[in-house]
């Protein structure tokens, strides 16, 4: 049928979800390496301020080693191998896990050579990708300690993210390259193995010195503190021709994580957007990347785009990067591959990426445990920028029409599998994908659809206000949703995240009268839902009755495509509902369930009858 609506945007929500006054650790580290660019290797130093802020003492620590991964027989590798075909295929090469051919000589490794509490020696066990800490001293409940510590690291042959020569030729790709220590809060520390997905950890200020290959060019999600005496940042640089190498200093502050990248052919460039931030592209140029050069105005637009829905972007700048395997974000930059054949496919990656500076950074839920809220989220702002830097050409009704289908589309082919599982812990790869990015971006949509659009745009700043440089759990948006919409919502956040429940709805029988038309609609499956019923009369007026959904206790009042009249609401375990319209045959064109097509339907085929 023919689109009548567009959608507007989103918002989310706000609580407490751990007893007492909420609480955030807090590391500060001082960085040193020397990398050896010709082998691949580098030495490290580290120094890091680690502040308790929890009410508990803590005897151990952990600290993440994420490159012990990239071996033969790692966790990772055995993961892959015991998916086969439903695993990540790009650990993956003719079914067979990438990691088990990966040469001695280009395992990733992360070698401990000593750690230390306060100047004394600790004692430390390494567990795949996770090192215990036993400490000599408990770390007392708002208290401060300092650990210093030696290492020496191998870059892994890349193959997710990090590492030596990615496929379009960057040579080093440096994401999670340093001893990480994890995440402590309500719910005890965040020590889950990296096998392949996603990260978490406290926020923390960065001092980090780099010693490299003077030919080479950096990249990195900080603050470059010696711009003049490296290559690719001022045109005056100066660097001293008898040294074989030169320091890079940058600085970071209250961020997850520092990445950097380095190659020989890097260019630099740079531009401000109004009101922040500065944005850097380092990139190869060559033919394969010339879109680049176009995307500057659309980078500009979309910043200006996510500040004003979703909250101000918190950093002084922001580099996009050509490194790593597709795209993966950090701490103000992320490492994207640099071909593209369109502007369009160019800033489809950026946009993604370079939204999760809200939801995977700002707003830094715990990823591994609850990965929707950050690739669901930051989806849907994809979706809601796209589509204003790319304007559709057809008459769609929303900008979520097509993860709907792809939503419906999984349903069908019966591999979804919930949205409250664990990243790393879903059987097939396919379905993780739709649990975290699809399902979790069609949870804000339906959610717009049963508060309103300008509700959820509330939702969405609030959240934002209240929790941005915070950690916040799906309760604490649930909450913020719920006060913002007067709503109850526990229900749709169950349904929707904790189960593979669908809905549909549909029309099961029209009746004409003389001077009136009685609908009955049925609930064909599991999920209940609060209903926009609309007709469209003759002379092109739309009329949309709202038949709340009891569960909710209080109903919508109004949303972004016009208003409505409210009927009684529809009990949730009634299965049909009659609704009858002050409307002759003859006045009406159309009839249907949901004109904006927000809701998530699975089977939308019954939702319209066109009247003849």
């Amino acid at each position: 049928m023919k689109n009548i609506f567009l959608v507007v945007f989103l918002a989310f929500g706000f609580a407490k979800a751990q007893k007492g006054p909420y609480y955030q650790q807090f590391a500060q580290y001082k960085i040193d390496v020397d990398v050896d660019a010709e082998k691949f290797t580098y030495a490290g130093t580290q120094i890091l301020n680690y502040t308790n802020n929890s009410p508990d003492e803590l005897s151990v620590v952990y600290f993440h080693l994420y490159w012990n991964a990239f071996k033969p027989n790692s966790m990772m590798d055995q993961r892959v191998a015991g998916q086969g075909k439903n695993g990540d295929g790009r650990l993956q090469k003719n079914g067979v896990s990438r990691l088990a051919s990966i040469p001695k000589d280009q395992e990733g490794a992360q070698n401990i050579h000593w750690i230390k509490q306060n100047g004394k020696d600790l004692k430390f066990e390494i567990q795949e990708t996770v090192m215990k800490v036993y400490l000599s001293e408990p770390i007392k409940a708002n208290s401060k300690t300092t650990f210093t510590m030696e290492w020496d690291a191998v870059i892994p042959q890349q193959i997710r993210r990090s590492g030596r020569n990615n496929i379009e030729g960057v040579d080093m790709t440096m994401t999670q390259w340093y001893p990480k220590i994890a995440e402590y809060d309500y719910d005890g520390w965040a020590t889950f193995d990296y096998v392949g997905r996603e990260f978490h950890a406290p926020f923390a200020d960065f001092d980090v010195t780099i010693k490299i290959n003077k030919d080479y060019v950096l990249g990195a999600g900080g603050t470059l503190m010696n711009p003049s005496e490296v290559k690719g940042y001022e045109a005056s640089a100066k660097i001293k021709e008898d040294r074989n190498k030169v320091t890079w200093k940058w600085t970071a502050k209250n961020m997850l994580d520092f990445a950097w990248a380095a190659d020989k052919d890097y260019s630099v460039e740079s531009f401000d957007v109004p009101q922040g931030p500065k944005v850097y592209f380092v990139y190869q140029k060559n033919d394969k990347t010339k879109v680049w050069s176009e995307a500057k105005p659309y980078v500009t637009k979309y910043f200006q785009i996510m500040n004003s829905r979703f909250g101000k972007y918190a950093w002084p700048s922001y580099a996009f990067i050509q490194g790593g395997d597709g795209g993966m974000e950090y701490g103000m930059c992320t490492m994207i591959l640099g071909e593209a054949k369109s502007i369009e496919d160019l800033m489809g990656l950026m946009v993604h990426e370079g939204s999760h500076s809200w939801y995977q950074q700002m707003l830094a839920t715990n990823e591994p445990l609850r990965p929707w809220m950050d690739e669901g989220f930051t989806s849907y702002a994809e979706s809601i920028v796209m589509s204003e830097l790319f304007p559709p050409t057809d008459d769609r009704p929303n900008a979520f029409v097509e993860k709907i289908d792809a939503y419906r589309n999984i349903v069908k082919r019966g591999i979804e599998e919930p949205a409250v599982w664990l990243g790393d812990h879903h059987d097939n790869g396919t379905a993780y994908s739709f649990a975290s990015y699809v399902k979790g971006e069609l949870y804000l949509v339906q959610l717009g659809y049963i508060v309103g659009e300008e509700n959820l745009a509330k939702i969405m700043k609030v959240y934002y206000d209240e929790w941005h440089q915070k950690h916040p759990t799906d309760r604490d948006f649930l909450h913020i949703a719920q006060s913002i919409s007067g709503m109850d919502l526990k229900w749709f956040h169950h349904y929707w995240i904790n189960t593979i429940k669908t809905i549909d709805y549909g029309i099961k029988e029209v009746k004409y009268d003389a001077k009136s038309t009685t609908i009955t609609l049925v609930n064909n499956s599991q999920i209940p839902m609060p209903i926009d019923f609309s007709v469209m009369t003759k002379d092109k007026k739309l009329i949309t009755y709202q038949i709340p959904m009891n569960m909710t206790r209080t109903w919508k009042q109004k949303d972004s495509y016009g208003t409505f009249t409210t009927e009684k609401y529809w009990p949730w375990t009634q299965k049909e509902y009659s609704l009858t319209i002050p409307y002759a045959k003859s006045q009406l064109s159309m009839l249907g369930i949901d004109f904006s097509q927000r809701m998530a339907d699975v089977n939308p085929a019954d939702n319209f009858v066109e009247v003849r």
